[in-house]
């Protein structure tokens, strides 16, 4: 079986999709070699999951119009996915990375995975494109992370056999590198930078959970992009980005010559802070954790841009909507009876009472084959109840069931989305609105921002809160609609000519699953 959600995100790499003329495109080739290797911070050695032998992975860097091979082995001792996060594979939803969902795990097997940047989702013609402002002179890779000490598929195969959450992370990490508090040797990532120079900084936020603000002691950032999207400039002390989420951002060395701390803090708005780690370096200002003022303040100030290097914006209005969906995220407590559990209950996240459950074949292949009691096309549009979803509940039980459940949609048709944190396999989306409370369908709507709404593919929501998104259903295929550890699945159906179809045929190098 598949190694569990949060394990892969160890070897997190990163896609650069540059600019240049197609007709000097070039191809480019990458062996990704996986295996176990040990990793010493904070004093203590452990054991993570890697490419490459580096922690983070290895940069993959692309021009527009390029085409790329990646040649994955697994060299460790468990299967995995890999998952593309943000590139769109159009028509081509096979190698999208959700264990037993698109593809089944790899195993001894070598894979080949390949995307084209020049595509249907490319614009026909691109002619000396730039940046939307002053080209950088240089830029850097920032990735966030939470750090555990310990393997971390044992923390969450400990997590799955008890039925609690998993451990709080003992700290958190930019690029691979802690704070300089800990009294250990090489703790801290330093970048050097030249006076009066700029730097674009691609920041990710690659925790498991956690939301994060991130500074630069004494700088201000001019916020560019999010989710490979251009957004409508602006400065800012601090960024708020959420798990799975990138934004880019430039920064100037403008400061008098010296030292200047990069720090990030998790951001809670819930009654329990979620981490044991902390920030104590009394020279950087950050919003506190439980800042939800400063982190509406930042995320009401992205918005959508009308650059050239942006894809025509496509926002659905209401009298496109074809399909409405409402989802309740809830946590409950259900019997557990099987010789993994070792106590009589666990912990199961379930969107709309469904809990999903992994099948034995994966659905894109079952979707694609007509192969029956694999999954169900049935996954509830509503919630079975209606109640206060933000409130405290106790002792409230709405009947939650294991099931594999899908949401089917035709090919073209404009879907709304009232949801909780949420982050899209194979689309990007229009985040529309957001409000705190239950979503109230007679007055809320008349808030949404359908002029110039961020388009992103990963969105959180405050705590006791909604958003809503919007998006055309274009790729057609099986992908995942996922929440930190929950998972669901969306079918587009394919369209009436070749172009708006899944490609054929099936590649043999995708590794199958037992029996097919």
């Amino acid at each position: 079986m598949g190694l569990q959600q949060g394990l892969v995100k160890w070897f997190v790499g990163v896609l650069f999709l540059g600019t240049l003329l197609l007709c000097n495109a070039d191809v480019h080739h990458y062996d990704f070699f996986v295996q176990e290797s040990n990793f010493t911070k904070m004093c203590n050695t452990t054991t993570l999951l890697v490419v490459n032998d580096s922690y983070p992975g290895p940069d993959i860097r692309f021009r527009r119009g390029d085409t790329v091979f990646v040649n994955v082995h697994n060299q460790g001792n468990d299967g995995f996915t890999i998952h593309w996060h943000g590139v769109k594979q159009p028509r081509n939803p096979r190698f999208n990375g959700l264990e037993f969902i698109t593809q089944f795990v790899l195993s001894e097997e070598i894979g080949t995975l390949w995307w084209h940047a020049h595509s249907d989702w490319t614009r026909g013609s691109v002619h000396d494109e730039t940046y939307p402002f002053p080209t950088p002179d240089a830029e850097q890779t920032i990735i966030l992370e939470s750090w555990y000490n310990g393997y971390y598929k044992q923390i969450i195969d400990q997590a799955l056999a008890t039925g609690d959450p998993p451990r709080l992370p003992d700290a958190y990490a930019i690029n691979g590198h802690l704070r300089d508090t800990y009294g250990c040797p090489n703790t801290i990532f330093r970048m050097e930078v030249d006076y009066e120079k700029t730097y674009l900084l691609r920041i990710i936020n690659a925790a498991m959970n956690e939301q994060q603000f991130f500074t630069i002691t004494n700088h201000t950032v001019i916020v560019v992009a999010q989710d490979a999207s251009y957004v409508r400039r602006f400065k800012s002390d601090y960024i708020l980005i959420s798990p799975g989420l990138t934004m880019d951002v430039l920064v100037s060395a403008n400061r008098n010559v010296g030292l200047y701390y990069m720090a990030t803090r998790p951001f809670s708005d819930s009654a329990a802070l979620n981490s044991r780690g902390g920030l104590n370096a009394s020279l950087i200002q950050l919003p506190a954790m439980d800042d939800t003022d400063a982190m509406l303040n930042f995320v009401s100030r992205i918005r959508n841009t009308n650059v050239t290097q942006n894809m025509p914006k496509n926002v659905p209005v209401d009298t496109d909507i074809n399909r409405r969906v409402y989802i309740a995220v809830a946590v409950n407590r259900l019997p557990c009876n099987t010789s993994k559990c070792v106590v009589s209950e666990r912990i199961v996240s379930s969107l709309n009472n469904v809990s999903f459950v992994s099948p034995r074949i994966d659905i894109l292949q079952a979707y694609y084959r007509n192969i029956s009691c694999v999954f169900t096309q049935d996954f509830p549009l509503n919630p079975s109840e209606f109640y206060d979803f933000t409130g405290q509940l106790t002792g409230f039980n709405s009947g939650t069931e294991y099931r594999t459940r899908a949401i089917v949609v035709n090919y073209g048709e404009a879907v709304k989305i009232v949801l909780h944190p949420i982050h899209f396999h194979g689309y990007s989306f229009y985040w529309v609105g957001a409000g705190l409370g239950n979503f109230n369908n007679e007055t809320d709507p008349s808030t949404y921002n359908l002029i110039d709404p961020p388009l992103i593919n990963t969105v959180h929501v405050p705590c006791r809160g909604w958003v809503a998104l919007r998006f055309f259903a274009n790729n057609p295929g099986k992908f995942s609609v996922r929440k930190s550890k929950i998972k669901r699945t969306l079918i587009v159906r394919n369209g009436s000519t070749i172009e708006t179809s899944i490609r054929r045929p099936r590649p043999s190098t995708i590794p199958r699953c037992h029996g097919t």
